[in-house]
């Protein structure tokens, strides 16, 4: 069985993310930054634009007119918009499963896009980045990824005790692994040079008794647990994970709050999903 030391080696062995990524994660709050070069560098990777074009045109942004090219997206939507397009469209296309992995990859991203979805409709609320919330709720169960697609077998047992302990996946993995999913997604985070706060959010989604103020990472633990309840990765055998009383206390959401954050979440979810799941 891999340890914490071992899993963490083979994060650094994964792929880096494309470079145009990077120098879009780097611009936070930079001034001057000379977008249309940006939009030329992205055009070059046509999967990547493609993607991008389609989301730009979805309901997601709700555009009065038809964008046609990466220049015009860039103009129209900002940097802020763009980098969170990009860094979808990249993270989704970087894993593939392995042959013969029993492991349901759409699934998977089925939930993280209903995360993220959920996370940009807490932001609000819980006086977040919309931008960077959707981002730290795509990337909140990457670590699982990890697991999956880099020991399978091992990850087969995982699963194995999960359905035959009917208990979640965090606990399974810590059963049989000894550690879970979320400090090897926050591991990720840091491989790929996300900021320190998306890092954290993802490292710290389970930690509910650590949750006691309105954060990143209250927003993405609260949007786990909606994108669960909502059934977005179609699994038969979804568990909702429970909600600690202390974050649930700092959140301090309305039922006229909670209802609009699920309403919104299930009118983007649909676009999200067709696009950014193959």
């Amino acid at each position: 069985m891999p340890t914490m030391e071992d899993v963490a080696r083979r994060v650094q062995d994964l792929p880096s993310l494309p470079a145009v990524v990077g120098e879009l994660l780097a611009c936070v709050g930079q001034e001057g930054l000379d977008m249309q070069v940006l939009a030329g560098k992205l055009a070059l990777d046509q999967s990547l634009s493609a993607k991008t074009l389609r989301l730009a045109n979805s309901s997601f942004y709700g555009m009065p007119s038809r964008v046609t090219t990466i220049q015009q997206a860039v103009a129209v939507l900002g940097v802020h918009n763009i980098r969170t397009l990009v860094t979808a469209c990249s993270i989704t296309g970087s894993f593939r499963s392995a042959a013969g992995s029993s492991f349901d990859l759409p699934a998977f991203w089925r939930h993280s896009v209903g995360t993220a979805a959920c996370a940009r409709a807490l932001a609000r609320p819980l006086r977040q980045n919309p931008d960077t919330a959707f981002i730290a709720g795509l990337l909140h169960d990457l670590g699982t990824l990890v697991l999956a697609t880099r020991y399978p077998e091992e990850y087969a047992q995982m699963e194995a005790y999960r359905r035959e302990h009917d208990c979640y996946q965090a606990d399974a993995e810590r059963a049989v692994f000894g550690f879970d999913h979320a400090g090897i997604g926050g591991a990720l985070a840091a491989r790929w040079q996300f900021p320190h706060q998306i890092q954290h959010a993802v490292a710290s989604h389970h930690d509910a008794e650590g949750l006691d103020a309105p954060s990143l990472a209250l927003a993405v633990h609260l949007a786990d647990a909606f994108s669960h309840g909502l059934e977005f990765s179609g699994r038969s055998d979804e568990l909702v994970p429970a909600l600690g009383w202390q974050a649930w206390r700092a959140a301090a959401l309305s039922d006229q709050v909670c209802m609009e954050v699920l309403a919104e979440s299930e009118r983007t979810f649909h676009d999200l999903s067709q696009i950014l799941v193959s």
